[in-house]
């Protein structure tokens, strides 16, 4: 692996009934802690949406092969479950951009 390759990001936008909102901002904070320690994990955000149907996940990777690698790990799938069961989502990668403050 290249040192000095820039890490992905995955944002991924939930959408859930506005009464299923906490319980899916409960569930993704409990997946993305269970995530903290898999190979090449940096960071999660979480963003509740002001509209009650959103929630959008900001989280860091390594590398693209750890995110997939993560995808395929069965406690993540299992976490996964009840969260497809009650929300539809689009994950989509992108290169780290410039920060601006």
């Amino acid at each position: 692996m290249d040192a000095d390759a820039a890490p992905v990001v995955l944002i991924n936008v939930f959408k859930v009934q506005p009464e299923k909102q906490d319980d899916l901002i409960e569930m993704l904070t409990s997946l993305a802690r269970a995530q903290v320690g898999l190979p090449g994990f940096m960071s999660a955000t979480l963003h509740r949406g002001l509209n009650g149907k959103t929630v959008a996940n900001h989280a860091v990777w390594r590398s693209v092969e750890d995110w997939k690698a993560m995808t395929r790990n069965e406690a993540v799938a299992a976490a996964m479950r009840p969260i497809m069961a009650i929300a539809t989502f689009e994950p989509n990668l992108y290169e780290a951009g410039e920060v601006i403050d």
